[in-house]
């Protein structure tokens, strides 16, 4: 679900309700040990629970004083962002190699 690429978490496979917990819990580390780009391009069947991830992410992520950005957000998750009133979690701009 989750490959580490030096500080980029790349996506793939379903991000709903079912996988949230174990993607969450796979990245859990690497978002807590640093700054962090997570890529969704490989992400498959995604629902309002990545919306969660995302902002479980940042707050795990600003906890630490750490940077999390998103990359490669598909447009059905960029229109549930909308929808639900947190499109301020897409305005991030790549973390720089």
């Amino acid at each position: 679900m989750i490959k580490l690429e030096g500080r980029r978490l790349a996506l793939s496979g379903p991000l709903v309700m079912d996988s949230a917990t174990t993607v969450l819990n796979e990245a859990k580390a690497a978002v807590a040990s640093g700054d962090v780009t997570v890529d969704f391009s490989g992400a498959t069947d995604i629902d309002s629970s990545a919306l969660a991830l995302m902002l479980q992410w940042r707050r795990d992520a600003e906890a630490a004083g750490r940077t999390v950005i998103f990359e490669g957000v598909p447009d059905n998750l960029r229109v549930l962002a909308e929808l639900y009133g947190v499109s301020f979690l897409l305005d991030h701009h790549a973390i720089p190699d």
